[in-house]
């Protein structure tokens, strides 16, 4: 056992619970890496890892929901924004298909605040929004989660990586999110 290990392990469970729900605010895939991490060491239980994170990104991202809902509120942004051809073409195409486009929004680097915050604005159906969010986030988590639990449970990696095995991942979810990111744009310019 790791010097880390051992000293985290002095703290409560409930404590890795609540502070990976914190940091899945900030910064979901580090939250998602850590808590698997954290569980395949033995810190915190594998339920309570899964469930930490998935109350933390839900949570965002209803969150997120109710800022755009916010701010329609604010008469000026609200005609500021109704007024732009390219929101316009948003506001149909979240209306149109709402389920698939928010499903999409959530494995889209650098969609999700605005979308789902448009989404909100627009008075998308509360219900379809937390559908597609649920079930997208339920993949995503599950997808992760499990690639860095696996890991985290190799024994090579367990003695020789241990914590480190962090920044390795998230460097590889950077890369990963960038390089998808760029071809779905590529494909969106492509089909307008």
């Amino acid at each position: 056992m790791s010097d880390i290990t051992a000293t985290l392990l002095t703290y409560s469970p409930m404590t890795f619970f609540f502070a990976v729900i914190l940091l899945s605010y900030l910064f979901e895939d580090i939250a998602i890496v850590t808590a698997a991490v954290a569980a395949s060491q033995g810190v915190m239980p594998l339920w309570g890892a899964l469930l930490a994170i998935f109350i933390g990104i839900a949570s965002g991202d209803v969150g997120l929901y109710w800022l755009g809902m916010l701010a329609r509120r604010w008469r000026c942004l609200r005609g500021y924004l109704l007024t732009k051809s390219g929101v316009r073409a948003v506001r149909r195409k979240l209306r149109a298909h709402a389920f698939g486009n928010l499903f999409l929004i959530r494995f889209v680097p650098g969609l999700r605040f605005v979308g789902f915050c448009l989404s909100g604005f627009f008075r998308v159906d509360i219900k379809t929004f937390l559908l597609s969010v649920m079930v997208a986030t339920a993949i995503w988590t599950v997808a992760v989660f499990t690639l860095v639990y696996q890991l985290g449970e190799n024994s090579w990696i367990k003695h020789n990586l241990n914590w480190g095995l962090i920044p390795l991942v998230v460097i590889l979810l950077v890369i990963v999110n960038r390089v998808a990111g760029r071809k779905l744009k590529e494909k969106a310019v492509c089909t307008d």
